[in-house]
Parts: C-alpha cells; sequence; structure tokens
C-alpha cells in the first residue's frame, strides 16, 4: 500500500514540475498540439511499410474513394493503406496484450481483436461528423456573408475572396479555400462547386451549391438565392434542433429509470424496510 501511494505521489510530483515549465497554460497547450502533430507524422511514418500489403484489398472492397473522403474530412494525414494497416496492427496487439496479461479464453480475445478492428473507424466517423456539424452550423452565417457582398456590388467570386480573407478560419471557409484554389488553377468554377458538394456530402451544402448553379444558368439574380438559401438553412437547422430535443425525453429515460429512481427509492423506503426487519411488521400495535 505504501509503495503504491509513494509512486502515485511521484507521478504527481513529476506532472506538477512538468507543469510548472510551462507558466502559461496558452503555451502548454501549444506544445501539447506540436506533439500531437509529431505523433501522428510518428504514426504514419511507422505503418507507411504496411501501407502496400493493403492496396490489393483496399481495391477488392472498392473503399479507397470513401475513405480518402472521410480522412480528407477529418484532416487525417494518413493513406488508405495505412489506416487499414493501423486497424490489423490494432486487431493483433490488443488480444496480443491480453494475453500476454493472463487472459486466454477465445472469447475475450475475438472481442478484442473486433473492438481493434472498429475503434479507428469510430474515431474516424466521429472526427467527420464532428466536422459536418460544424460545417452545417456556420453556414447560414457564411451565406448572409456572401449576400451582403454581393448586394455591395461584388461578383461572386470576389465575395468569397473577400469572406475568405475577412472572416475568422472555420471549417466552411477551409472549403471556400480550397474552391478558390481549383478556381484559380483553372478548373471551371460550376465544377469546382460541385466536387465541394460531393466532397463534403451535406445536403445543405448541396442545395446550396444546386441553387448557386441554377442562378448562374438561369440568370437569376444571386442575392435573392442567397437570401432564400439562408432562410431554409436556418428552417433546417431549427428543425434538427427540435428533433434533438424531443428525443432528450427518451435519452433520459434510462438514466432516470437505472440511476435516480433507485436512489429515491433507497432514501424514501430504506429506512421504513430497516425498521419493518428489526421491530417486525407490526411493532408498536
Amino acid at each position: 500500500m505504501w509503495y503504491t501511494i509513494g509512486f502515485l505521489l511521484l507521478i504527481a510530483g513529476s506532472a506538477v514540475f512538468f507543469l510548472s515549465l510551462f507558466p502559461r497554460p496558452s503555451e502548454f497547450i501549444s506544445v501539447f498540439g506540436e506533439r500531437i502533430k509529431e505523433s501522428e507524422s510518428a504514426f504514419s511514418f511507422f505503418l507507411s511499410p504496411f501501407a502496400p500489403l493493403n492496396e490489393g484489398l483496399i481495391r477488392i472492397l472498392k473503399i479507397e474513394k470513401p475513405l480518402k473522403n472521410k480522412m480528407y474530412l477529418a484532416k487525417w494525414k494518413t493513406t488508405p493503406g495505412e489506416f487499414m494497416a493501423g486497424k490489423e496492427l490494432l486487431a493483433i496487439a490488443l488480444p496480443l496484450i491480453l494475453f500476454l496479461l493472463g487472459v486466454k479464453q477465445m472469447l475475450w480475445l475475438s472481442i478484442a481483436a473486433v473492438i481493434g478492428l472498429m475503434f479507428p473507424d469510430i474515431i474516424l466517423n466521429s472526427r467527420v461528423k464532428k466536422r459536418k456539424y460544424s460545417i452545417v452550423r456556420i453556414l447560414p452565417e457564411t451565406i448572409d456573408l456572401l449576400g451582403l457582398c454581393v448586394g455591395a456590388g461584388l461578383d461572386f467570386m470576389a465575395a468569397v475572396r473577400w469572406v475568405v480573407d475577412k472572416v475568422k478560419p472555420n471549417p466552411m471557409i477551409e472549403e471556400l479555400v480550397l474552391v478558390l484554389k481549383e478556381i484559380n488553377v483553372g478548373k471551371p468554377r460550376v465544377e469546382a462547386l460541385r466536387d465541394m458538394a460531393k466532397r463534403l456530402d451535406i445536403p445543405d451544402v448541396t442545395s446550396f451549391v444546386r441553387t448557386l448553379i441554377q442562378a448562374d444558368r438561369m440568370g437569376t439574380p444571386v442575392e435573392e438565392a442567397f437570401r432564400i438559401l439562408s432562410e431554409d438553412s436556418r428552417m433546417r437547422r431549427f428543425h434538427r434542433g427540435e428533433r434533438q430535443a424531443m428525443k432528450a425525453p427518451l435519452k433520459m429515460l434510462i438514466p432516470l429509470i437505472f440511476c435516480i429512481l433507485p436512489v429515491i427509492l433507497i432514501i424514501v423506503a430504506g429506512p421504513i424496510l430497516i425498521r419493518f426487519i428489526k421491530e417486525g411488521l407490526f411493532a408498536g400495535m
């Protein structure tokens, strides 16, 4: 016991000493972020020798393009082959660790292998979902800014450049920057916008791109199209919030039944049951 307490105190003292090297929390956060980036590149470097082994499997399953799209959205600097190699190594490493720890039941080893195989997909899908959610949240404000710029006399491309230069970077601005780069290298504007819609695969962005293309073809005012798009995006966001609010009571039901109600029953009925057990059911009559 004393050895455990001493070991914990040693870890706590080392942590305090390490944190004392950074007088401001922002410095610690920035250094920690740099370490994460370095570890991601090192992880990719470690997996790169195993990546060619998965090229045939990726071609057979036809998952190269979806994986590239997901890793682009998640901002992962890995190739599909490296990603598959990471899944396979985790599927091997986790059962091996359990086996070395003394777990030899085949059921638990199989569960560990499945968890190792699915864990990278879970993290990747979570980051993609988070990025898409950020784009959907910021899209109405971005459309409003584009509409104001167009209403002030700028054309669409000049409005996009102004928004990219003046607005604080966010996921939607990053996508617009990529669209500008593609247009600058010679890709047609309509094709660049369509590629953005395919890359993101978000209904709101697809509607935004489709409306821009139709307004360009039909010759309708872009400012009016932006106003309608902004209202539609806000309405869809409002309906999504309503759906989430309607799901809240169902999500609260499980912790209410299994966590809160048992505690209330113990507090209310506990003293009564203890008294019945000690004194009998009809004591005092």
